[in-house]
């Protein structure tokens, strides 16, 4: 272990939401904590919040008394840069803007000793230009922490083009001695988890964009069939509209303007009208109180079909892939599960001949109905159909019905390519593949990263490898067919691991 000894003394600077976080976080795990902060005042001010929080702690019983006397008397605001002489780590947490940055650690080098470990909190500047005006660059490395601090266990220890392998080294050590979970990555636009993550809100609002379904009904699709927590239209308008654009618009940027970060002109839109979300009271949903004063009206209800008769049986040809669970289920349901050869790829015929067939990508060979991908068909308590062109209603109305059977919500959407759950999946499997071959981070690092840092049920690899990379392969290849923009093509590394597995996935 490389951890810093716990007699050190860290110092914080800019003592916001995040710095005070951070201080918090380091003065339980046993240092002497300096805060500072360029405006005069604010860190005897940022002192006294960490001293409330800690005590609200205490009346909930989740920390002792005396330990919090004894960690509020290592707590010391420092009104003066020069009062952080004798830190061993200085944490920044100050304003995005990277000539502040840059002129603070220049700062800091004045006064610190040498080895002293310098780390900034950005979470979309990069660490080699922050540290480029250094004269040690290596000692400086991004330990970027997720808000709140004292709460969340993902840390990001980013190495800069000039970071020292040691550096980094002490860094995810002490932030393991600290109680949190450190993942390494590369100095790369939007570090793991804000750049994996962008399809997540990209794709829903493609989709909408597209207008095959609604924010409600999408949220609702992500949330009850994909698993996630949150669906990405409520939680940008937690996020706050303008932040999480200007994060994908940041990342864009940083790539150069890669189609694969592609801003949305509709949430674009949203941030030019003002309606940013929660905080102003109004985003893709509104957050206004009623008549009374009290409460929220809240987000519409999705779009959910009406009860429908289930058939009485199923003819199941071929293999359902990713929906192998299906046929499984309806027999416990009651329904009669026929199967018949294979003829090409599975699917699932209702009684009149009307196929149902998992997204993948590609349009129906015949007229018929797709249904989405689910994290777990089981346990999912919605999914999405979409019939294509000349489809029966009374055909619809026992897909409808089928899932129903099965303990299912259903909403109907358009037919878009890759629906909704599975062309968001299998565009952050793409994307988290893509950084592991350049060796921005370790696979494991990077499922770690998005289950920790954004709450995803499975990290994006193994995901990928449950319903198999060429399953992801073809539905991004059809993809890419529709929209030739580069946005969908799959990455080389995703294309030859499906092409070493032998997969060949079609309608």
């Amino acid at each position: 272990m490389t951890a810093l000894d716990r007699n050190s003394t860290v110092a914080v600077v800019g003592v916001g939401t995040m710095g005070q976080g951070i201080a918090q976080v380091a003065l339980l795990a046993g240092h002497r904590v300096l805060l500072h902060d360029a405006v005069p005042g604010r860190a005897q001010v940022a002192a006294d919040g960490v001293a409330g929080r800690l005590d609200r702690l205490v009346a909930k019983g989740r920390i002792g008394a005396t330990d919090v006397k004894d960690a509020l008397a290592r707590l010391i605001p420092a009104e003066s840069s020069a009062d952080l002489a004798g830190a061993v780590l200085v944490v920044e947490a100050v304003v995005e803007d990277l000539v502040v940055k840059q002129a603070l650690f220049a700062e800091m080098e004045a006064v610190v000793g040498d080895d002293c470990l310098l780390a900034t909190n950005t979470s979309s500047l990069p660490v080699t230009a922050v540290a480029g005006a250094l004269r040690l660059p290596g000692r400086l490395v991004g330990l970027h922490f997720f808000n709140p601090a004292p709460l969340l266990p993902l840390v990001e220890v980013v190495a800069g083009a000039a970071t020292d392998a040691s550096a980094v080294a002490t860094a995810c050590d002490t932030a393991e001695a600290w109680g949190k979970t450190p993942v390494r990555c590369t100095d790369t636009p939007g570090f793991l988890v804000n750049r994996i993550a962008r399809p997540f809100y990209a794709e829903a609002l493609r989709v909408y964009e597209e207008r095959a379904a609604d924010p409600a009904t999408i949220d609702a699709v992500l949330r009850e069939c994909g698993g996630f927590a949150m669906g990405p239209f409520e939680l940008t308008d937690l996020i706050g509209q303008d932040v999480n654009e200007a994060v994908t618009r940041s990342v864009w940027e940083a790539f150069f303007h890669d189609p694969k970060f592609t801003p949305s002109l509709a949430q674009r839109r949203l941030v030019e009208s003002g309606r940013l979300g929660r905080k102003t009271g109004r985003g893709w949903f509104d957050y206004a109180r009623d008549a009374g004063g009290a409460g929220t009206v809240g987000q519409p209800a999705p779009h959910t079909a009406e009860p429908a008769l289930a058939p009485p049986y199923i003819v199941v040809r071929g293999d359902l892939g990713p929906a192998e669970a299906l046929p499984g289920l309806a027999r416990e349901a009651g329904i009669e599960v026929r199967e018949e050869e294979p003829a090409g790829s599975g699917v699932i015929a209702l009684p009149d001949g009307t196929p149902l067939r998992l997204a993948d990508g590609h349009p129906m060979p015949e007229p018929g109905i797709r249904f989405d991908l689910a994290l777990d068909y089981r346990t999912a308590s919605r999914i999405a159909v979409a019939p294509c062109d000349g489809v029966h209603a009374d055909a619809v109305g026992t897909a409808v019905g089928f899932f129903q059977a099965l303990g299912k919500e259903v909403s109907v959407v358009g037919d878009v390519p890759g629906l909704i759950v599975a062309r968001t999946v299998a565009m952050l499997a793409d994307l988290a593949t893509d950084a592991v071959s350049r060796q921005i981070a370790s696979a494991q690092d990077v499922d770690t990263a998005m289950r920790l840092g954004v709450n995803y049920p499975l990290g994006p690899l193994e995901w990928c490898e449950r319903i198999s990379a060429a399953y992801v392969r073809d539905l991004l290849d059809v993809l890419h067919l529709s929209c030739p923009t580069g946005r969908y093509a799959p990455c080389r590394e995703l294309r030859r691991r499906a092409d070493a597995a032998g997969g060949v996935i079609s309608s």
